[in-house]
């Protein structure tokens, strides 16, 4: 996998807004945010895409959702709602190509977005 924003960012090389970290996840807000509130979870494992994921990150994919609804537990929106998304390859939407979970949140999301 090549190196990517998200990898400079887990090495500190480039400044990020992080919202929550732990041995194997980090969460930062979304540069480009498309709701109120826009978190981006990401696997300090470089994973390109979830097509590249295998078995064994079984434990590590978890971890992400985990950490995602503790965050939006602990920020107090967890009960009104809010949408994760993972994006894959370039058809899928994905820009960055370290897998992350976008978490949305702060507004009524509709669905299809339009």
């Amino acid at each position: 996998m090549s190196d990517t924003i998200f990898s400079k960012i887990i090495r500190r090389e480039i400044p990020a807004d992080i919202v929550y970290e732990d041995q194997d996840v980090m969460a930062f807000r979304d540069l480009n945010p498309q709701a109120p509130v826009h978190v981006l979870f990401i696997p300090k494992k470089p994973i390109a895409t979830l097509n590249d994921a295998a078995a064994g990150d079984a434990d590590l994919l978890g971890k992400l959702l985990l950490a995602a609804a503790t965050y939006a537990k602990s920020e107090g929106f967890a009960e009104q709602g809010y949408r994760t998304v993972i994006n894959c390859n370039e058809d899928g939407g994905q820009t960055v190509f370290h897998m992350h979970v976008h978490l949305l949140a702060g507004r009524r999301l509709i669905w299809p977005p339009g």
